[in-house]
């Protein structure tokens, strides 16, 4: 599903977020990505969701050199790919049935189907009497399940997520880690940036860890009871 083959990201400043990085994942895997703050991890995912594109290297999704997508692709790439960010990324003036519903009326879905998508999503994260509010009125680990929702409602074979449980208590965390693990058994592939190490370890799931832009380690711990 993914291959990263010698992969190097250097801003115009100079500063090297990524030194030749090179791995794979088979699809249906769920893999973390750790590593201190600033070791590449967000950079990693950009290259992916075509935010940015590698100094050198190639990035390949699903068998397609990302490299050589040219603008006018970068939405349908991206359809692929549910995106779950830290800070939600929500429309506060929107319902939760409106912001879940976002990528498929871009996608022009009919009206019908999207409803029953939606409502589908909303009922996966535990929201579907929640539809109606606005996100504002919602806990921040609510929030971040409309967030989630959102990501899944396309049903994208990819599903990436930035330190999604960076702002949650350890009990919220664990619960939208287990989530994503029930979206891996169901066929998706996913790719989750944290720096919780003591999630991390409960899950069990293969880690890759990075080291100022380097590859240190890859290695699938024990799952550690709870």
């Amino acid at each position: 599903m993914i291959r990263f083959d010698q992969v190097t990201k250097r801003y115009d400043s100079g500063y090297e977020a990524l030194h030749d990085l090179s791995f794979e994942i088979e699809a249906g895997e769920m893999v973390f990505v750790t590593g201190h703050s600033g070791a590449g991890k967000s950079t990693l995912l950009k290259l992916l969701a075509l935010i940015e594109r590698p100094t050198r290297g190639s990035v390949a999704l699903a068998g397609q050199n990302l490299n050589q997508t040219r603008r006018r692709g970068i939405p349908r790439v991206r359809r692929g790919i549910g995106m779950v960010f830290q800070d939600h990324r929500l429309l506060m003036d929107r319902s939760v049935f409106e912001n879940v519903a976002m990528p498929l009326l871009i996608a022009g879905l009919p009206r019908e189907e999207t409803a029953k998508r939606v409502r589908a999503a909303l009922d996966k994260v535990g929201l579907l009497e929640r539809e109606k509010a606005t996100p504002i009125t919602l806990s921040g680990g609510e929030q971040q399940r409309v967030g989630i929702a959102r990501a899944i409602v396309a049903k994208p074979p990819l599903l990436i997520a930035d330190e999604p449980t960076g702002n949650l208590d350890p009990k919220l965390s664990t619960e939208i880690m287990e989530l994503f693990a029930e979206f891996q058994q169901v066929g998706a592939t996913v790719l989750v940036a944290t720096h919780d190490l003591h999630l991390i370890r409960r899950m069990g799931k293969r880690v890759l860890v990075l080291d100022h832009g380097r590859l240190i380690d890859d290695f699938r711990p024990p799952v550690v009871g709870a």
